[in-house]
């Protein structure tokens, strides 16, 4: 149910992408040039505006109306389609482009591409027209389905984004304190420290609540209130455990937890050798944060080396059911919904945290009747406090409270309305962000800056406005998003992660074009996904991957690598997934220890925009890879066996972001300098019999950042280079 009530709301997000490749003057200027019929590109937008003002009306009656949500299903696809056809046009520019600089243009040549355009010209003639041929069609069932117009048929004054400016990203509330959960506070330190112990060593209590109640913040008030510090723990650790309950693995995290050491071991054994040695006669405090499993068997496999603590030892759990806690034989403190004055608090804290708005008394009769529907639950509250804290109009804070989103049935879904609201009000470029993280499994720590370059290989940051850099762009909406409670600060430094609840609502609004791969998948890859991510340790378990060949109009791959390096253990050869995925924009392989090879066929994804195969065991990378002229991000640190790039690495035009950390290359290509895009580059290496350093800075006009450098001789920096870094001689 879930996936049918705010899926719409990701449409006029798909729409903007399209607007935005439209608008490119080099599309306008490819038709000219090769004398294409204009008018198609201008019914195109037109159509494309005549969808986008249904949108609102679509988005809302889907949830009642089967025949909406299908479709809202065909419009999107439609939209894709029109998306993959602009992205060949932009890659064969390029490709015109670069081949006219490398090489001259003898008759052969010219007569050879001639042809080539001729036959390329007809096909994006035929596509094209197919494309609107299938949006006519969508829009001319409007009437049937009853569809009206919205009143704000611009994405710039739609709904969404009117009642949700932009917050600046300096406004973001850190919980140093904790509304009404003292009481809690005090009983779970207390039991914490106490001196009793029981048989069941080593004592556990489980936080148990719905989600949504606050329980992880709750547990890291109590990890570090300095009462703990003075019990003196001789140990103190914090796993996350999440939803994936495997025995080797949450035995081997704890382990990593408190030693602060990677550990690769693959026998379990052997890693509760180690987990015994270094806990015995200590006493420590563990705790064990969203903890899913209710099978006693593998948690008694977890718990063995655990026993071996000194008396006084400690598990502090949090979970939503109380089965875990029984599992576990575990003691229950049941975490209950805050009371009005608190929720008041919570609300208010981010309402009004900006001090725009003035509560007069309307304001806090709306205010009231909001806080009334959140429930007690903290994080309705935050979240649906930080959408209104822009919004100074009593009309904002009534059309959030009259939303029919409140009143969807709570059986068919476990995402908190307020979730759904905030959700639905974002601006469209933040909704498609967002959806986007999906693809993340719960509880993940991500990096700031690899979100955002995925999200520029996915065009969600291309500007009209040719001064701002999509990092730049990408910086904003993270920011934002995080400023708007939809992101958290990790307790890791310099990483980030999304409350299980709203991985949960990402999950859900994206569902009929991601797929995520877990443990226990049982269901198969279906022929409309577009995005697909997985862990290695995942793949042994799931049989599905001969449906992956089904989703020829794939955008991204890639492995999510929390757990070091792995096998490939795919039922599919990497060539031949390469030729199944034409449209592929997203590729990592990052941590894969059976690529030694990439295939010849990697040339033809043509529109490939992020490579990652860092931590392979590559030697080499084909000629072949500089035919990929839309790529954006090169990622090969920790290629330990990598030794030179292909000479023709200049090609890549487009390119943005180069990294090879780790890797034995000791010397940068001819026509290095020719790279005038790139922005990144973690290392960069100096030959002392070749000019390739001095026409690099020479011609490269952008800033570009260093987070390492490398050379083989005394060399002074730049002043093209900005960011910090050494220099090695």
């Amino acid at each position: 149910m879930a996936a049918e009530l705010v899926g719409g709301a990701l449409l006029s997000a798909f729409l903007q992408v399209a607007f935005d490749r439209l608008a490119s003057p080099q599309i306008v200027d490819f038709f000219r040039g090769r004398k294409l019929d204009e008018k198609l590109l201008s019914n195109l937008k037109t159509m494309l505006h005549s969808i986008n003002a249904l949108a609102d009306d679509a988005e809302l009656k889907q949830f009642t109306d089967p025949h909406v949500k299908a479709w809202l299903f065909d419009v999107k696809e439609a939209i894709f389609d029109a998306e993959d056809l602009l992205g060949e046009i932009d890659y064969e520019l390029t490709r015109c482009q670069v081949e006219a600089q490398s090489q001259p243009q003898t008759f052969t040549s010219k007569v050879s591409n001639f042809f080539n355009s001729t036959s390329f010209n007809k096909k994006i003639e035929s596509e094209m027209k197919e494309v609107l041929r299938r949006l006519e069609y969508l829009a001319n069932q409007k009437d049937a389905l009853g569809l009206k117009k919205g009143t704000y048929s611009d994405d710039n004054d739609r709904s969404g984004s009117r009642m949700s400016q932009k917050l600046p990203s300096s406004s973001l509330v850190v919980e140093s304190v904790i509304y009404g959960r003292d009481a809690d506070k005090d009983i779970i330190i207390n039991w914490l420290t106490s001196e009793t112990d029981n048989p069941n060593h080593p004592c556990i209590l489980s936080i148990v609540g719905m989600g949504g109640l606050g329980k992880t913040t709750l547990a890291q008030h109590v990890f570090s209130d300095p009462k703990i510090e003075d019990a003196k723990f001789d140990i103190k650790a914090w796993v996350c455990v999440s939803d994936h309950f495997h025995v080797l693995t949450v035995t081997r995290t704890i382990l990593e937890a408190i030693t602060n050491q990677k550990d690769d071991s693959e026998n379990l054994q052997m890693v509760h050798k180690k987990l015994k040695e270094k806990l015995l006669g200590k006493r420590f405090l563990l705790v064990l944060d969203d903890v899913w499993n209710e099978r006693p068997a593998e948690w008694e496999a977890v718990r063995t080396p655990l026993s071996y603590g000194a008396p006084g030892s400690r598990i502090l759990v949090t979970t939503r059911s109380e089965k875990v806690a029984s599992s576990m034989r575990s003691e229950v403190h049941l975490l209950k919904q805050l009371g009005e004055d608190e929720c008041r608090k919570v609300f208010e804290n981010h309402a009004l945290k900006d001090g725009d708005i003035e509560l007069n008394d309307e304001f806090m009769k709306v205010g009231r009747r909001i806080v009334e529907k959140c429930k007690g639950l903290p994080l309705a509250l935050k979240t649906i406090g930080c959408l209104l804290s822009t919004n100074s109009s009593i009309s904002d804070w009534k059309n959030i409270l009259e939303s029919e989103i409140w009143e969807l049935p709570k059986e068919h879904s476990e995402i908190i309305p307020a979730l759904f609201l905030s959700y639905h009000h974002l601006p469209s470029h933040l909704k498609r962000c967002f959806a986007y993280c999906a693809l993340f499994p719960k509880d993940y720590e991500f990096v700031k800056e690899e979100l955002i370059f995925l999200w520029m290989a996915q065009n969600f940051l291309l500007s009209t406005q040719h001064i701002r850099h999509p990092k730049q762009i990408g910086e904003e909406y993270f920011n934002d998003l995080l400023s708007r409670c939809f992101f958290n600060k990790s307790s890791v430094v310099g990483r980030f992660v999304m409350h299980d609840l709203l991985n949960d609502l990402a999950k859900y609004v994206y569902a009929d074009f991601c797929f995520r791969l877990k443990f226990d998948n049982e269901q198969y890859i279906q022929k409309t996904t577009r995005h697909f991510s997985f862990e290695f340790r995942d793949v042994k378990s799931f049989d599905g991957f001969e449906s992956l060949t089904d989703a020829k109009k794939l955008r991204s791959f890639f492995s999510i690598s929390q757990y070091g390096r792995s096998p490939w253990d795919f039922k599919i050869s990497i060539h031949d997934l390469f030729s199944k995925i034409k449209f592929i924009r997203v590729l990592s392989f990052r941590g894969c220890l059976d690529l030694r090879e990439v295939p010849d066929s990697v040339g033809d994804l043509k529109h490939l925009q992020s490579l990652d195969l860092s931590s392979t065991e590559i030697k080499k990378l084909p000629d072949s890879i500089c035919l990929l002229y839309n790529l954006l991000i090169l990622k090969l640190s920790y290629c330990s066996m990598l030794e030179e790039f292909p000479s023709n690495l200049h090609k890549l035009t487009k390119l943005r972001c180069l990294e090879f950390e780790g890797t034995k290359v000791r010397k940068m290509p001819m026509h290095f300098g020719e790279l005038k895009n790139l922005q990144e580059l973690d290392k960069f290496i100096v030959d002392r019999n070749s000019e390739v350093s001095t026409i690099f800075f020479v011609s490269n006009t952008n800033p570009i950042i260093f987070n390492y450098y490398f050379s083989t001789l005394s060399f002074t920096p730049s002043p093209f280079i900005s960011g910090g870094g050494t220099t090695h001689s």
